[in-house]
């Protein structure tokens, strides 16, 4: 599976549409001509009596599917990961124990004890790094506060985070402990980067501007691939090269950029990343996460003392150590080289074999093949939002970049206040499933595996409705 740079976002261009293109006609021809357009049968699509269901349903309906432009928040289930995670269920059922280290035929799984490490193979494509440059483990906070115990080593000169204005809570709330943790007062060393005022857009030059400012006192940047509010795609190759260059540690939080737009994380030097596999990898609703460390911060180094290797710090568990000795049971840690040395413990089962699954369906295609109809639908979604609205009465405006090398498949939409709930309740009754962020922003978000053209025509269609209602 191949991913492409920000040399390859350049050349692919975003399209422009003629007038007739605000027509259903319009939409069914582009989805006639869309060349991922069988991977939707891969997916489970609620149907829009399902999706408002207050009971349990096991009965899959799917003559009538919602709209589900949500996959930034949580993917769609493909139909391989019941497959899957009953694969591993049957494997746990007949052999036991043995699942860890027998190796079954006709099974699409491997063997338990390297389950973590075949996930990771596939995920590593996505997101442009070398196999032994990921790991597969724990949830994406957890492995930011790991990656930060290790990446993190603030001196009483240097001992500043810079980190973005909008940074999820989460994150937020991850920094400011990893700084009182070390005595640090979070007033005092957490530095954010963001927007002129009135601007949701954050320039990569006022991100070089800050870390020309606090490079002498910052030991450490942590910033977002794609900003989860305004769906903004950062610069991550120019800011990690030009921060690095300053003395400073560089790492990435990719929730809402792995799976959704090219990377090429080895190639850019990005020290450190992390992100989960639920939205764009479409995984399962708090599915393991992933992790990533370029080979040189995972290095183990024998040379001076075959028992006591050199290894860069992290907090250690047994699962990071060699798998030739972890079983020896002999306290003697011994890292193995690569991400995988970061692991703590031996990861869910569960949830790898619904990874596995998920990314079955991933792998059948390419991050630059997702990203050439991720830039068409969504600058679809832009043009049939602005067709025939003039700015100055315009009920809402679109907070997303229009410039498509700054942003993936997510356009967030700012309202004029007091239309958000009316909105939703007409979308809700409609059967369209997008994300709100209160006071007045919703997200909107078409994946390239699952969602139609058409489906976007329909969407703006009660969008639109929605507004006039409002007025």
């Amino acid at each position: 599976m191949g991913s492409i740079g920000t040399e390859d976002l350049q050349r692919t261009e975003k399209p422009t549409f003629p007038g007739e293109a605000n027509t259903l006609e319009y939409a069914k021809s582009l989805d006639s001509k869309d060349h991922l357009r069988l991977f939707r049968q891969q997916f489970k699509i609620p149907s829009k009596p399902n999706i408002k269901a207050t009971k349990l349903v096991k009965q899959e309906q799917s003559d009538d599917p919602c709209i589900y432009f949500c996959g930034n928040s949580l993917g769609l289930q493909p139909r391989a990961v019941p497959e899957f995670i009953q694969t591993q269920l049957d494997t746990w059922s007949t052999i036991g124990v043995h699942g860890h280290f027998r190796q079954l035929e006709d099974s699409p799984l491997s063997q338990w004890q390297l389950l973590a490490e075949h996930a990771a193979a596939r995920c590593a494509p996505i997101v442009g790094a070398a196999t032994s440059e990921v790991a597969i483990m724990g949830t994406l906070t957890m492995n930011l506060h790991l990656l930060m115990a290790s990446f993190y080593l603030p001196t009483a000169t240097k001992n500043k985070i810079i980190l973005d204005w909008k940074a999820f809570p989460s994150d937020h709330f991850a920094i400011e402990s990893q700084i009182r943790g070390h005595g640090y007062n979070p007033d005092d060393a957490m530095t954010v980067i963001g927007p002129e005022e009135g601007e949701y857009e954050v320039s990569t030059e006022s991100i070089l501007k800050v870390i020309d400012e606090h490079a002498s006192t910052a030991a450490l940047i942590l910033l977002p691939g794609i900003q989860y509010y305004t769906g903004q795609l950062f610069d991550i190759k120019t800011v990690t090269a030009y921060a690095q260059s300053k003395g400073l540690i560089v790492g990435w939080d990719l929730a809402h950029a792995a799976g959704n737009v090219p990377l090429q994380l080895h190639d850019w030097n990005v020290d450190f990343a992390a992100w989960c596999t639920y939205k764009y990898m479409n995984a399962g609703p708090g599915s393991i996460a992933g992790l990533y460390v370029h080979e040189r911060h995972g290095t183990v180094d024998y040379s001076q003392d075959a028992q006591k290797p050199v290894f860069r710090h992290r907090l250690s568990g047994w699962y990071g150590g060699d798998q030739a000795g972890r079983m020896n049971m002999d306290n003697h840690f011994r890292p193995s080289p690569g991400a995988s040395g970061y692991q703590v413990s031996n990861p869910s089962v569960i949830d790898l074999a619904s990874l596995c699954g998920a990314l079955s369906v991933f792998n059948q295609t390419s991050m630059s093949s997702l990203r050439l109809k991720s830039v068409s639908i969504t600058a679809y979604l832009e043009f049939l939002l602005l067709f025939n609205t003039d700015a100055p009465t315009r009920a809402f405006r679109i907070i997303t970049p229009s410039n498509h090398e700054a942003r993936g498949t997510q356009l967030s939409v700012l309202l004029k206040p007091g239309r958000l709930e009316i909105l939703m309740e007409m979308l809700d009754e409609a059967g369209i499933v997008v994300d709100k962020r209160k006071p007045n922003v919703i997200r909107v978000t078409p994946v390239p595996l699952y969602n139609t053209y058409e489906e976007v025509w329909r969407f703006v269609q009660i969008f639109k409705k929605a507004l006039e209602r409002c007025e």
